[in-house]
């Protein structure tokens, strides 16, 4: 039976790895997996999913235009497909997740989806709180702050180290932009004591 599933973490926790080797783990079994990434995020390159341990795969892109029910209609008529695979599922709008439960109800689709839960203001993002709402299964891809404990948190930090109280949403950026932390230190880095 499918479902629609939603891996999420903070930054630099893993999810992508998770994802690579999961669709690795399809196509040795001789299943085809379909993978999609955000058109917004190409710090892989355009239409590329990696990880920071190396690994790679290449993947279709989405924005918030797409009718991703559409998409996994016409892919599916294409040629068989095992799993969906969505990387940077945050940056989907609420209606592509609707979209994507439809896929799994009504073309009988797994959809897993990997994703940023909140923002660096702690903040939900609108796909990440939609999949919340809407996925059958939810699972946590961990990572640990510098303390030791749990990461639930992530700061934004600009050029010169400094943490960044405010801003848009959406930044894209890695090891240099984002670091990871439990609510207590992410608490004091924000200056919310």
């Amino acid at each position: 039976m499918a479902k629609l599933y939603f891996h999420y973490s903070t930054m630099n926790a893993g999810k992508s790895t998770v994802l690579l080797q999961a669709a690795h783990n399809y196509r040795e079994r001789g299943m085809e997996p379909y993978l999609l990434t955000a058109r917004l995020d190409d710090r892989a390159g355009a239409g590329r999913i990696a990880s920071r341990i190396g690994i790679g795969a290449e993947a279709d892109m989405f924005t918030p235009d797409d009718n991703l029910f559409d998409r996994l209609a016409a892919r599916q008529e294409a040629g068989p497909v095992a799993c969906v695979f969505v990387d940077e599922a945050q940056f989907l709008t609420e209606d592509q997740v609707w979209q994507l439960a439809r896929a799994v109800d009504d073309l009988n689709l797994p959809v897993m989806c990997y994703g940023l839960r909140v923002d660096f203001l702690g903040k939900l993002f609108p796909g990440s709180a939609t999949l919340l709402a809407l996925a059958d299964e939810m699972r946590e891809v961990r990572t640990i702050c510098h303390c030791g404990k749990k990461a639930t948190m992530v700061i934004r930090r600009d050029a010169e180290g400094r943490t960044l109280a405010d801003g848009a949403q959406v930044q894209i950026g890695g090891n240099d932009t984002y670091v990871s932390l439990c609510r207590r230190h992410w608490r004091e880095a924000m200056g919310e004591g």
